[in-house]
């Protein structure tokens, strides 16, 4: 046993900025994007089974896990995703989150399994993120309409200065 294993905190989550679901999260997504769904489905259960119910670490391996089973199994993805909508208020849902599950929408979207239906319906539904100071920030939402992106400036890097969206004339200089 090491003197780090033997310490009062051994292996605690996050202690010295190293948190093993943490890690065996990344290795599922790893092995989801490399299409080894059962390599993925394995890391994800190992990173959701070392994380606490209800928080954010719980809710991104669960939505890994569930996207590693959507090919197979997408009743059961469905109904995990489900799990975190039901576990996870919309306020607290990450952006990472939200990505996960838009991708997991996708995945399923030419699947007729139970409880299909109903996540669709859940995600169409589910209100935009909320920003720091409480204001519904609709610019990060997934799915975001270009016209709300424009509006927010984040569509072709146009700030929100003064000359924002006009079209900049050719310099004169040089001219004779």
């Amino acid at each position: 046993m090491t003197e780090l294993e033997a310490g009062p905190a051994g292996q605690a989550p996050g202690r010295f900025g190293f948190d093993e679901p943490e890690l065996a999260l990344h290795q599922a997504e790893a092995h989801l994007t490399l299409g080894r769904t059962e390599q993925a489905r394995t890391r994800a259960e190992a990173s959701s089974a070392a994380c606490t119910l209800g928080t954010p670490g719980w809710a991104a391996a669960t939505l890994v896990l569930a996207q590693a089973e959507a090919s197979d199994q997408p009743s059961d993805a469905a109904q995990r995703a489900l799990d975190v909508l039901d576990r996870m208020p919309p306020s607290r849902l990450r952006a990472t989150a939200r990505t996960r599950l838009e991708r997991l929408r996708g995945l399923l979207a030419a699947r007729p399994a139970e409880y299909v239906a109903d996540l669709r319906e859940r995600l169409r539904t589910l209100p935009p993120p909320v920003d720091a100071s409480g204001a519904a920030s609709a610019c990060r939402a997934p799915g975001i309409r270009r016209r709300t992106a424009v509006r927010c400036g984040g569509i072709r890097g146009r700030g929100r200065g003064p000359d924002r969206g006009r079209r900049r004339r050719p310099s004169r200089a040089g001219r004779d």
